[in-house]
């Protein structure tokens, strides 16, 4: 599997290398350039970060030594909302979704319906504002989809341990979606 992830910030770095240690192959990527990355309307601009993100997914397709591989997107905040965007496009593509601390409303109740991905919301049982949008986005799809809250989590996991809940619960919602093995 290659999963791609927004960010190259500590916990997605952290969430990448758990997933290698997992055997899932993965592609950290920033969706936003360095210059970029200090304008907010880039960092909202989901329609800009999804196309960058199906970006990096057809380069699996086309890499030789990866295009067997099936394509999943882990996603945090408006990286979450970019990975369903990119995934309601593209017809069943991708193998599973898996978004922390996401922001899915961003996408859109049209794009959130055309979703066919299996999806994992998981969102910090702290983080009331983000649960709430969570909540409802998980109303409008109509894929396999379920809500992870993670006791105590506030929005950036950064309380001891609950990172590491993240990582094992998207660990095994990618193994258990992958179409094909690695």
């Amino acid at each position: 599997m290659a999963a791609a992830a927004g960010g190259s910030a500590p916990r997605n770095t952290h969430v990448a290398h758990a997933l290698q240690r997992a055997g899932l192959a993965t592609l950290l990527i920033d969706l936003l350039r360095e210059d970029e990355e200090q304008d907010r309307r880039k960092v909202f601009d989901i329609p800009l970060l999804a196309a960058r993100l199906a970006g990096a997914a057809q380069w699996v397709r086309q890499a030789a030594h990866l295009a067997a591989l099936p394509v999943c997107y882990f996603g945090a905040s408006t990286g979450a909302a970019a990975a369903l965007l990119a995934a309601s496009t593209d017809a069943g593509r991708i193998a599973a979704i898996v978004s922390r601390g996401g922001r899915p409303d961003l996408a859109g109740a049209t794009a959130l319906g055309r979703v066919r991905s299996p999806t994992l919301l998981i969102v910090g049982g702290r983080d009331d504002d983000v649960l709430a949008l969570n909540r409802a986005a998980l109303q409008a799809m109509h894929c396999e989809r379920h809500l992870v809250i993670v006791p105590g989590a506030t929005h950036l996991f950064e309380e001891p341990g609950t990172l590491d809940q993240v990582v094992d619960h998207a660990t095994r919602w990618f193994l258990a979606h992958v179409r094909d093995p690695p």
